[in-house]
C-alpha cells in the first residue's frame, strides 16, 4: 500500500504542533508556578551557539507551513518572527495548525515528484518532492521540536515522552 505525501504531512505535523502547543502552555504554567521570569524559558538554549526557545518554534512552525506550501506547489506564506511572550508562541502554533490543516489531499498530487528549488544561504538545492519531504522538512521539523521540548526540560519542565510523542 502506498501512503500519500497528504498522510505523510498534514496528520503527522497537525499532532506534533499541537504537541508542540501543549509543550508551551505546560511550561508557562511551570514558570508561574515556579515563580520564573518567561523570559527565562523563551531565551533558553541548550549551548550558545543554538538557537532559544522562540527561535526553535518558529522553524518548526515555518517547516511544516512552508514544507506543505512547496509540496502543494503553492506560494510560501511569509510571516513576522516577532514572538516575544508564551501567547505569542501560541498563536503562531496555532496559526500554522490551522494551516496545515487547511489542505487537502487532492493538493499534493504529483508532489512526490515536484521539483523544489530552495535557497539556503549563498546556495539553492534542487529536491524532488519526496526528497524535500523526507531529508529536509520532516528531520527539521522533528529537530525543532525536539529542541525546543530539550530545552524545556533542561529548564526543570515536568514533561516527558508521552508530552512529545503524537497521540494515537
Amino acid at each position: 500500500m502506498a501512503i500519500s505525501v497528504y498522510d505523510q504531512t498534514v496528520p503527522v505535523f497537525s499532532s506534533m504542533l499541537a504537541n508542540l502547543a501543549a509543550l508551551l502552555a505546560k511550561a508557562e504554567a511551570d514558570a508561574a508556578a515556579r515563580k520564573i521570569d518567561p523570559a527565562v524559558f523563551l531565551n533558553a538554549r541548550l549551548a550558545p551557539d543554538m538557537f532559544h526557545l522562540i527561535r526553535q518554534v518558529q522553524i518548526a512552525s515555518d517547516m511544516a507551513k512552508n514544507g506543505l506550501a512547496r509540496l502543494a506547489g503553492v506560494e510560501v506564506p511569509k510571516w513576522a518572527d516577532d514572538e516575544q511572550t508564551f501567547a505569542d508562541l501560541d498563536r503562531r502554533v496555532r496559526k500554522t495548525r490551522d494551516y496545515v490543516e487547511s489542505f487537502k489531499a487532492s493538493q499534493f498530487e504529483g508532489a512526490e515528484t515536484r521539483t523544489i528549488e530552495l535557497k539556503l544561504g549563498p546556495t539553492t538545492r534542487t529536491f524532488t518532492g519526496q526528497s524535500y519531504l523526507l531529508s529536509f522538512v520532516i528531520p527539521n521539523l522533528y529537530f525543532h521540536i525536539t529542541t525546543a521540548y530539550a530545552i524545556l526540560r533542561h529548564n526543570g519542565v515536568q514533561i516527558g515522552k508521552g508530552d512529545f510523542l503524537p497521540k494515537a
